[in-house]
């Protein structure tokens, strides 16, 4: 005789899928109970005043602003030339630097950034707590300090 594929942890599965099955119809007539009793509403509207926040009563007309179709911009606005002309080197000190590895990192004195320098972009002996001079380039893993000299 063949035995009983049922197992406890199967019918105890499947009770649960019952009972929640249950549990859904059961709100589902409260749901439809309520909505008898109180009338059926539907979804309140919102509406948006002229500020811009939520409210459950229509804006004011006298407030409407107009605007033209051609006015809007959709998309990045176009960047404007300006006369400032952006100085590519820039001031650090040299937070650590490993002469034997032959790499370290300097710390930018206007934004505090740690950038990673390698002997490679190295032009003066440099070492740590050093005030340098670098620029900045695109790297692997972020922006490489090159071009480092004593400042």
């Amino acid at each position: 005789m063949a035995k009983s594929q049922q197992t406890f942890s199967k019918s105890e599965k499947e009770k649960k899928r019952l009972k929640k099955r249950e549990d859904k119809r059961k709100k589902m007539e409260a749901r439809k109970l309520e909505r008898e009793e109180n009338g059926s509403e539907g979804i309140p509207l919102a509406y948006v005043d002229h500020n811009g926040n939520l409210t459950d009563t229509p804006p004011d007309p006298s407030m409407k602003i107009k605007v033209k179709a051609k006015n809007i911009v959709i998309g990045i606005p176009t960047k404007e030339e300006s006369d400032e002309v952006f100085d590519p080197v820039r001031n650090g000190k040299v937070s650590f630097y490993d002469s034997s590895k032959g790499f370290g990192f300097i710390i930018d004195m206007d934004t505090n950034e740690k950038h990673f320098t390698h002997v490679s972009g190295i032009i003066d002996d440099i070492a740590e707590n050093d005030k340098v001079t670098f620029e900045l380039e695109k790297g692997q893993r972020g922006m490489n300090a090159v071009k480092v000299k004593q400042a």
